[in-house]
């Protein structure tokens, strides 16, 4: 049976790989590196805006709490939606709704629009992941690993540059250079219409290819909803702790 797996997910990687599509897989890592870095200013800019609004600690907790939950658990429901329905576009759409939550969170006179700001970034966040891991794989030309490897290192940089940037420019001139970061959100939507014209052909030709081979995986809906539940798991543990160390 292990033999029989590993020959058609051989043969599957054969499929699809056409070689490793470089340009595509280092644009998609470099969006995610702006993405990124939009989203880590959200949190690197709490003393500002506890200083301006008079927020205290639960308040703050609050703004983080609607910025994860349309950061984080509208993606599975974008994921779902895009893998039935395709959108090339969506990725520079969603990068669009991140610019228009920076001008928002740059504009917030009060607590309940910086509330929305947030949670209009978080979207546009939400929004570009799913269809971005989905690039990266099918830029990946069956060297998965690879791909997702440097697609997240663009993401992890964009997570340490945020902070750095918001200590440069939002703490000393305030909460309205927030602005500045439009910069990137529109650098990223002109790599993102590039990734999203390329995205449609090699969608489809890889969607025939793998159909022709693909015999499912072999396994059980438990064992996958519970696979699933481990990761999620050790995703939250990974968060928690991270969390926990910055509240110290």
């Amino acid at each position: 049976m292990l033999k029989q797996d590993d020959q058609a997910s051989a043969a599957l990687t054969g499929v699809i790989s056409g070689g490793t599509i470089f340009p595509i897989l280092l644009s998609i890592s470099f969006s995610h590196l702006l993405n990124d870095t939009i989203q880590s200013i959200i949190p690197s800019i709490y003393p500002v805006v506890k200083d301006s609004f008079q927020l205290n600690f639960s308040q703050i907790g609050i703004i983080t709490l609607v910025f994860q939950l349309t950061a984080s658990l509208f993606q599975p429901l974008i994921g779902l939606y895009t893998d039935r329905k395709p959108q090339p576009y969506s990725l520079a759409a969603g990068m669009v709704i991140t610019l228009l939550g920076l001008i928002l969170l740059s504009q917030a006179k009060n607590y309940v629009l910086l509330l929305v700001s947030v949670a209009v970034i978080g979207t546009g966040s939400s929004v570009f992941h799913p269809e971005a891991s989905k690039v990266a794989y099918m830029a990946s030309g069956g060297r998965r690993g690879l791909a997702q490897s440097i697609f997240q290192v663009g993401g992890n940089m964009g997570g340490s540059l945020g902070p750095i940037l918001a200590a440069m420019i939002i703490v000393p001139f305030g909460q309205q250079s927030i602005l500045w970061f439009t910069i990137l959100a529109l650098l990223a939507i002109l790599v993102l219409l590039k990734v999203g014209s390329w995205y449609p052909h090699h969608m489809n030709s890889m969607r025939e290819k793998v159909t022709a081979i693909t015999k499912g995986h072999g396994l059980s809906k438990a064992k996958v909803a519970w696979s699933v539940v481990i990761l999620l798991v050790l995703i939250f543990s990974k968060y928690f702790s991270v969390s926990s160390k910055l509240a110290e």
